[in-house]
């Protein structure tokens, strides 16, 4: 049988690479920190553990043998991947850092990347930080098999395994075409919508379970949906086409009712009908620290948005209110259009950190 030979450590090899550099016993001691009769018993125990003679030793000088002339190749290179390896470890201990995979539903990303893509950069620069933009499902499928690490949607999820960190929430804002007898209207109650023709996203997207769970509140009935779209974009020009309403979150305000100047906004009576929104990520999550104070920064960077933004724990207590212009998102009687007129809507007018 062969003896079981023990594996060379790396202090063995830093000696063999410092003599094979050197050639001199007392330079290559000195070169790496250690005493000469150590070195001289590493190099040997080296030997001993490959089973091969490495250098050829004199009175006068030291000389690689023709098998440590072809080991020394390898040991340079074993001590290069092992010096890699520490200072990959190193990077990801540092927080923030390496990449980062971010899932973003549909009816949030259009509205809110921005704002965390600015963050990001100015505050996070060595971050990688990759967007995939999916449905809930999706995203949850994502989560789950670690193909991705952070999400960002609507919520509570539910779901097992998974820790949410609520960002903010938002108030749901009735869109309508011109003409319509609640468009620029204020105080709207919820009663209204048993009444509308009301348009959804397609079958898959949140945002459409929520404004069924907010017409059902309302005390509708299932009613038939007869037209659906698969982006709010779509939706909204639907809306202008006249073929009905559609209920929107503030935060999407702005960029889709810019677009057309066939549409207005009312707002509803209080407690309007709302959305929350948070980062989700695995429970126990290594990097959850990171994560954590990710959340606190957003919600401090999402401050000048249409939201109430909502404190660190998990009960989501508000820590900010609506400014005054975040509240008067819908035009008022002054501001709706006369016959053939262009709709007036208000812009946010919020300044970022």
């Amino acid at each position: 049988m062969h003896a079981v030979r023990r594996p060379p450590s790396p202090a063995q090899l830093r000696a063999f690479v410092a003599v094979a550099e050197h050639l001199h016993f007392r330079d290559a001691a000195a070169a790496i920190g250690m005493s000469q009769p150590a070195l001289s018993g590493a190099v040997s125990a080296l030997e001993t553990s490959l089973g091969v003679t490495l250098l050829e030793r004199t009175t006068r000088k030291v000389l690689l043998s023709p098998a440590g002339e072809r080991l020394v190749v390898r040991a340079r290179a074993v001590l290069e991947e092992m010096e890699a390896l520490m200072e990959e470890a190193e990077a990801v201990r540092a927080p923030f850092t390496g990449t980062l995979r971010l899932g973003v539903i549909p009816t949030v990303a259009p509205y809110l990347l921005p704002t965390v893509l600015h963050l990001v950069h100015e505050r996070y620069p060595h971050l990688d930080l990759q967007v995939h933009e999916e449905q809930t499902a999706g995203l949850l499928d994502g989560l789950h098999t670690g193909r991705l690490e952070l999400l960002l949607l609507a919520v509570p999820l539910g779901v097992p395994g998974v820790r949410e960190l609520p960002l903010f929430d938002e108030d749901f804002v009735l869109v309508t075409p011109l003409g319509h007898e609640l468009g620029g209207r204020q105080g709207i109650a919820r009663e209204a919508l048993r009444e509308l023709n009301l348009l959804l996203l397609d079958e898959g997207h949140c945002l459409r379970d929520q404004a069924l769970d907010i017409c059902r509140e309302a005390g509708r009935g299932d009613a038939p949906v007869t037209t659906t779209a698969a982006g709010l974009s779509t939706l909204v020009q639907l809306v202008a086409g006249g073929l009905g309403c559609t209920l929107l979150p503030r935060t999407a305000v702005t960029v889709e009712t810019s677009r057309s100047p066939r549409l207005l906004t009312g707002s509803f009576a209080a407690p309007a009908p709302a959305r929350r929104i948070a980062l989700a990520m695995r429970t126990g999550a290594a990097r959850g620290a990171e994560y954590e104070e990710l959340a606190g920064a957003l919600r401090r960077a999402l401050r000048p948005l249409p939201v109430r933004v909502l404190g660190g724990d998990d009960q989501g207590l508000p820590i900010g209110q609506m400014s005054v212009e975040q509240e008067d998102l819908s035009p008022s009687a002054e501001q709706l259009p006369s016959a053939g007129g262009r709709s007036q809507i208000p812009r946010w007018t919020g300044r970022p950190d």
